[in-house]
């Protein structure tokens, strides 16, 4: 490598120096409309105050009582459950898998991958993930995401009894706000079915960035949503923004942004180093890359990230399984590629939104992304909510088929991490 021609790619302070007076003038109009929309929400210190006191899980059922009082003995019995140890833990899981064998194995903690389920659009499908794991000595995710159209959940209940399994369970969960694309503001929705699964395919023009950072300091206020999902490069960017004023936002980004190369990947993570905090945090906690990517991109990735002290802020997520429909061709399984790389990658979530594609294919209705933006009513109406119940299942029978098969190879994973010991 000839480092005179690398050392003319060293950035001079006095650039930064640009990018400050940009940040700090007050007559710039893109900080001027970030700071009013913040300010509607009062100080830093308050906006995190107020979410502090909303995910109190007393402050929680307070919400659940007054939406959906029948989701209180459903989150009562989780915790009986919890409390009376029903669910497996991680040794004997390991023991059922392999006998005797597990005594002489040193499990790799260190690259623990993440169990992640999606999308997990109901407050129900929890407690029937539990009572699964009871009945099969199976496993509930360690990670949920979200997809579910958030005024509808706000409205019935399910958020805040979400949010408050999520608690008792161990396990962190991503919401998808509402202004995400799907709203009316990409003119380019109902193109090719499959292009978004590869292809940066959502835009968020532009007033709607402002409406997403205001959407996410409600329901961040309200009701403690510190984790979404992000799919557009002004919000991530404005999430980079909000975490520096000293509000604890937390973001994944989306695969619909389209990270299918480690120079992509650079330049996501340069902006969460510009921005992090003193104390070397980011809002970026989550990474999710496009379905065509290969390990190499994440090894290679894996190198800055480390350098940059990300390792355990930023966690690759990665699809091992897909919808059957509209998001890939498919069949897509990269369960295998999962497993060559699990022992040497720290922080990966195995993402799971599909079943495995020999049973998901079978399906009388097959898993299709569409199912998200679809409306519960009419979910129920047209028949489909056992069917759209199965797919579920069909995704946690596959993210447990993944810690199977890691633990057959002596790796590790995070399951719910107040059921699973």
């Amino acid at each position: 490598m000839d480092e005179n021609l690398l050392n003319l790619l060293k950035i001079p302070t006095s650039r930064l120096e640009d990018i400050n007076a940009v940040l700090l003038d007050p007559k710039m109009t893109v900080m001027k409309d970030f700071l009013d929309v913040v300010a509607k929400y009062g100080t830093p210190e308050e906006i995190n105050n107020k979410a502090a006191e909303a995910i109190k899980l007393s402050s929680l059922r307070q919400q659940v009582s007054a939406s959906n009082p029948d989701y209180l003995k459903d989150l009562d019995w989780l915790i009986e459950q919890r409390d009376a140890g029903a669910f497996i833990r991680v040794e004997d899981y390991r023991r059922a898998v392999l006998g005797e064998k597990m005594e002489s194995i040193n499990f790799k903690d260190e690259f623990a991958v993440t169990l992640e389920i999606s999308a997990c659009q109901y407050f129900p499908w929890v407690i029937e993930a539990a009572k699964w794991s009871i009945e099969e000595g199976s496993l509930v995710p360690g990670r949920f995401i979200r997809v579910r159209k958030m005024k509808e959940q706000e409205a019935d209940g399910d958020l805040p009894a979400f949010a408050a399994a999520m608690q008792i369970i161990g396990s962190s969960y991503v919401e998808t706000l509402d202004t995400k694309g799907t709203d009316g503001s990409n003119v380019h929705i109902g193109g090719p079915e499959t292009i978004t699964g590869y292809f940066g395919g959502i835009g968020q023009p532009n007033d709607y960035a402002l409406k997403w950072l205001d959407e996410y300091l409600y329901y961040y206020t309200n009701y403690g949503v510190r984790q979404v999902l992000n799919i557009n490069p002004g919000t991530v960017l404005l999430g980079y923004l909000l975490h520096r004023l000293g509000v604890d936002i937390e973001f994944k980004i989306s695969v619909f942004m389209g990270n299918d190369n480690p120079y992509a990947a650079l330049w996501t993570l340069i902006g969460a180093k510009l921005f992090s905090r003193d104390d070397g945090t980011s809002p970026l906690i989550g990474f999710n890359w496009s379905n065509s990517i290969d390990n190499q991109t994440m090894e290679i990735t894996a190198q800055f990230r480390e350098s940059f002290g990300f390792e355990d802020v930023v966690r690759f997520e990665h699809h091992i399984v897909e919808t059957w429909k509209s998001i890939v061709r498919q069949p897509y399984n990269r369960r295998d590629e999962l497993l060559e790389i699990a022992d040497h990658v720290a922080n990966i979530s195995a993402k799971h939104e599909g079943g495995d594609p020999e049973i998901d294919q079978t399906r009388a209705h097959p898993s299709d992304i569409l199912d998200y933006f679809r409306d519960k009513e009419e979910v129920i109406a047209s028949g489909d909510w056992e069917n759209l119940t199965l797919n579920f299942h069909d995704k946690f029978d596959a993210v447990n088929r993944t810690a199977r098969e890691l633990t057959e190879r002596g790796l590790s994973f995070i399951a719910a991490q107040n059921l699973h010991k």
